[in-house]
C-alpha cells in the first residue's frame, strides 16, 4: 500500500501550480442509511497507508480515539473515523491512514481506500450548507468525481481538535501581550477550527482582523479593500497591514494568492505570512519562490505571534518614514 507514494518535491510543484493529490477513502457501508460515502485527505499530509496492526486500548483516551499504534517504535494514536463521524460500518474498520498535521503524527481508522486523484484545487467548492451541517461541519470542501459521486474531503484538523487534546492548549494565549497600536490583518483558512485558533491569537495582541474561508474569498476580499482604498485615495497597506494565508485551501490555494498579491501593485508592501501545517522544507521553498515574507508551521500562537509581530513593526516604520 505504500507503493503510491510519490516524492514531496513532486507534490509541492502540484500545489505550486494550484494542484493537489487526493486519497479516496471509504468509512464502510453506513447500517443506518445503506450509503458507502467518498471521503478524501490531500496526499501531501499522508506517510503511509497499511492494515492497521493491533491497538492498545486506552482507558482514559479522548472520545473518538480508538488507542495506540507502535509504529517502528513510535506510539501514535488512532482516531476512529466511522464512530466520530457516527457512523456504524456493516464490518469494521481494518485501514489505517497514517498522516502528519501541525507537526504531530496520528493514524486514521477507515474501512478502505480506493485510490488517487489528481485535481485542480479549483475544482474544490465549499460544500453546500445543507452537507456542511449535515457531517457536522467536519467536511472542508467537496468534488464530483466522473462516475457522478460526490467526494468530501475531511477537515482533519478539526477531527483531531475535538478527538483529542489537538490546538485546546490556551496557556498560550494567556502569554501573549497586545500590540501597542491598531492593525488590520487578512487571514484566509478553510478549516474552522485553525480559523477560529488565529482569531483568538489576533484578539490577544489587540489586532483586527478579517476572516476568510479560503484563497479565492480573500482574493475577492483584496479587491474589494483595493477598490475602497481607491475611493480614498489611500494606498491599500494604510487598510490592511498584513495577510496571512493557509496553503492548502479549495478554489485557490495560498502559493496562487500569494503570487497574484505580490504581482499586483495595488498591494505593494503588504507582507505575506504563510501559516500552514505543511512544515516541509520543499514546502517552504515554495512559498520563499512566490515571494512569501515569512512561513510559519501551525499551530503555536507563540509563533504565529513572534512571526507577525517584527512585519508589523516593519510595516509601522515605513509608515512613520512616509510622513516624515
Amino acid at each position: 500500500m505504500e507503493s503510491f507514494l510519490k516524492s514531496v518535491d513532486d507534490r509541492t510543484r502540484l500545489a505550486g501550480a494550484n494542484r493537489l493529490e487526493v486519497l479516496l477513502f471509504s468509512l464502510g457501508k453506513d447500517q443506518a442509511t445503506g450509503r458507502q460515502e467518498v471521503f478524501g485527505i490531500n496526499v501531501f499530509k499522508v506517510r503511509e497507508v497499511m492494515h492497521a496492526p493491533g491497538i492498545t486500548r486506552a482507558p482514559d483516551a479522548p472520545p473518538g480515539v480508538e488507542g495506540l499504534v507502535s509504529l517502528r517504535g513510535a506510539m501514535v494514536p488512532v482516531v476512529n473515523l466511522p464512530k466520530f463521524c457516527n457512523i456504524e460500518p456493516e464490518s469494521p474498520p481494518k485501514i489505517i491512514i497514517v498522516t502528519e498535521y501541525n507537526r504531530t503524527t496520528q493514524a486514521l481508522l477507515v474501512h478502505s481506500v480506493e485510490h488517487i486523484l489528481r485535481m485542480d484545487w479549483n475544482d474544490l467548492k465549499v460544500p453546500p450548507p445543507m452537507l456542511a451541517h449535515q457531517m457536522g461541519g467536519l467536511i472542508t470542501a467537496v468534488t464530483e468525481l466522473p462516475d457522478g459521486r460526490i467526494v468530501m474531503i475531511l477537515d482533519v484538523e478539526r477531527v483531531l481538535s475535538e478527538a483529542s487534546s489537538f490546538g485546546k492548549d490556551t496557556d498560550e494565549f494567556a502569554e501573549l501581550e497586545a500590540l501597542d497600536r491598531t492593525v488590520t490583518v487578512l487571514f484566509a483558512d478553510d478549516s474552522s477550527v485553525a480559523r477560529k485558533q488565529i482569531e483568538m491569537t489576533l484578539d490577544k495582541l489587540g489586532v483586527r482582523h478579517i476572516s476568510c474561508r479560503n484563497g479565492l474569498d480573500a482574493w475577492k476580499r483584496l479587491e474589494e479593500i483595493a477598490d475602497q482604498a481607491d475611493m480614498a485615495k489611500k494606498p491599500v497597506y494604510e487598510l490592511v497591514q498584513m495577510i496571512l494565508t493557509d496553503i492548502e485551501m479549495p478554489e485557490m490555494d495560498g502559493y496562487v494568492l500569494t503570487r497574484k498579491v505580490k504581482s499586483d501593485p495595488r498591494f505593494v508592501g503588504i507582507p505575506v505570512v504563510m501559516h500552514s501545517s505543511l512544515s516541509a522544507a520543499a514546502n517552504i521553498a515554495m512559498g520563499q519562490s512566490v515571494g512569501a515574507d515569512n512561513y510559519v508551521p501551525k499551530f503555536s500562537a507563540k509563533e504565529l505571534a513572534g512571526a507577525l509581530k517584527p512585519l508589523l513593526d516593519k510595516q509601522r516604520n515605513k509608515e512613520l518614514a512616509a510622513k516624515t
